[in-house]
């Protein structure tokens, strides 16, 4: 626990400069590593054999992704990566078909979630970055993400008493999913009021707690649906390289889910 603590506390600032001060290329060509280095951990984890680059591959397109959307060329930089990695895996696994290492399908889908829906969701954050007021609108994603982890675990630890509530997360609690929605609310309402009252924005508080409450759902869904896949291939973390969180996919899967749909609502339903 301490060491997942002084981990948090020292990467936190660093991702809120690239979030909030820097300008949106940095966060580009982080979100380039961070998608690269989450697509091969998925694959490592779930047992993706090693045939003529099909990591590399799946890596190099997500990294093009985060830089396509920066570029305001994220559509046809999505198209070119979903052809190129397409047609790289099915060579590769048409040249191995019938072999003692032939690719099985499933490991060529789980190359394209990885490459390509991984990043295409993450990429959610730039988008957010360069929308005008986006050092505000980018923060809306990492509150839910980050914040409603916070409100279910203290929910789940002191009020927690209904657990099993899913196979998948045998240990968590009602009270814990339902404390993560009222701790989403409650801080989104609170970001509100200091873009109001603070930054001098003209804020809908309504419309924040609806971002709070859907951000946080589709935060705590986002968790459970990764969780599944290491339940099912009998895996703990997708890594080790964030020393008491795991894996980057580890910190960054319920940001997957919160990412596109705080995007679509500030379409749809803007806050400010």
């Amino acid at each position: 626990m301490l060491t997942r603590i002084v981990v948090g506390v020292v990467l936190a600032p660093i991702f809120f400069v690239f979030l909030f001060v820097l300008e949106p290329v940095f966060l580009a060509v982080l979100m380039a590593a961070i998608c690269a280095i989450a697509s091969f951990e998925l694959l490592r984890a779930t047992k993706v054999a090693h045939h003529n680059g099909m990591y590399v591959y799946t890596a190099l397109v997500a990294a093009a992704i985060p830089i396509g959307y920066w570029m305001k060329q994220g559509f046809v930089v999505t198209q070119v990566s979903a052809l190129f990695l397409m047609v790289s895996l099915f060579v590769t696994g048409i040249r191995h078909y019938n072999h003692d290492q032939e690719i099985r399908f499933e490991s060529l889908l789980i190359c394209l979630f990885g490459g390509l829906m991984i990043p295409l969701f993450l990429s959610a954050l730039v988008q957010l970055k360069c929308m005008e007021h986006g050092k505000y609108l980018v923060m809306l994603p990492v509150i839910c993400a980050f914040l409603t982890d916070v409100g279910a675990y203290f929910f789940g630890m002191f009020f927690g008493k209904h657990r099993g509530i899913t196979k998948v997360s045998p240990n968590k609690s009602r009270e814990g999913y339902i404390g993560g929605l009222v701790s989403g609310a409650i801080f989104m309402l609170i970001y509100g009021l200091i873009l109001q009252n603070v930054v001098g924005l003209t804020v809908s508080l309504p419309i924040m707690a609806v971002y709070g409450v859907l951000g946080s759902a589709i935060t705590e869904l986002g968790d459970l649906s990764f969780s599944l896949i290491k339940r099912q291939y009998g895996i703990k973390d997708y890594g080790t390289l964030l020393p008491g969180h795991g894996g980057m996919l580890d910190r960054f899967d319920s940001m997957s889910f919160a990412a596109p749909l705080m995007m679509l609502l500030v379409h749809l339903l803007p806050a400010f």
